[in-house]
């Protein structure tokens, strides 16, 4: 088999620079082509020095839809409504569509569930190995320790960033809840403010820090009434995310239509 064309959705972004960069480092991978939205001052130009490489001979296009058929694999970290217009046409054309996208609407991820009923779709609030593993861990604490202990998710991010709680965050509050064998909906705190009251019983509770050009940090945290347990995962480098995403499209290539997650491409699935 030749090597695997990823298109990038969102090539001028940070992410879109970092996927290029671990795409061409990665031995069997090819880059199809990089698009932005229309009118985007990167638009035209070449996807090698935007990323801070030589250049490629390969130039941002407007929209995908040029690009989309001579692809093996669509990465994606843009916004929920690019991300779902991207995962239309990945779906028409049959392209696995990786999505490292978070904050979509009830209703779009509705959408794409039902997409991925075309197509494969990889879809997670986080690419890492390291936050999937702490995902299982957070999962096996939860069941260990009993509602008396507490749990806290603490987040932070850089300022820019548009949805709280992370993705990250809302995936290890699920991956608690299936621990303690309850719905995350209906048993969580997103936020407190004034006089609130005593803590209720069972809930997972979210602290959300937003400033600076903090990558992404996540802490959750068992409260017991004699001790404190705290998993942690600090993101040093973006590039994490990136080959996470460039691993998910090797691996979905192939595969049968569906919603798959990266404790699929991890192994981690419990199916």
């Amino acid at each position: 088999m030749g090597n695997i064309r990823m298109l990038i959705a969102g090539a001028a972004g940070k992410m879109g620079r970092s996927v290029i960069r671990e795409a061409l480092a990665t031995p069997g991978v090819a880059i199809a082509g990089g698009f932005e939205r229309p009118g985007h001052a990167a638009v035209g130009k070449d996807l090698g020095p935007l990323a801070g490489l030589d250049s490629l001979g390969v130039a941002v296009e407007e929209g995908p839809q040029a690009l989309i058929r001579r692809a093996d694999a669509l990465i994606d970290f843009t916004a929920p409504s690019a991300s779902l217009s991207n995962a239309r046409l990945a779906a028409e054309a049959g392209v696995p569509h990786i999505i490292g996208t978070t904050g979509f609407s009830a209703d779009e991820e509705q959408e794409i569930a039902a997409l991925s009923k075309r197509a494969v779709i990889v879809k997670s609030g986080n690419m890492s190995l390291g936050v999937n593993l702490l995902a299982e861990l957070v999962r096996e604490a939860a069941g260990r320790f009993g509602p008396d202990y507490d749990i806290e998710i603490v987040e932070a991010h850089h300022r820019a960033k548009i949805d709280a709680p992370s993705g990250t965050a809302l995936m290890l509050a699920r991956a608690a809840a299936d621990g303690r064998g309850v719905a995350l909906d209906g048993n969580e705190i997103r936020s407190r403010d004034g006089a609130v009251g005593e803590r209720r019983k069972g809930a997972i509770g979210f602290a959300v820090i937003r400033g600076g050009g903090v990558i992404g940090d996540h802490d959750v945290m068992f409260a017991g009434a004699e001790e404190v347990l705290t998993l942690s995962h600090h993101a040093i480098d973006r590039g994490l995310f990136a080959k996470g995403a460039v691993a998910a499209a090797k691996w979905a290539v192939g595969k049968p239509p569906g919603l798959y997650s990266m404790a699929d491409v991890l192994g981690f699935s419990r199916g």
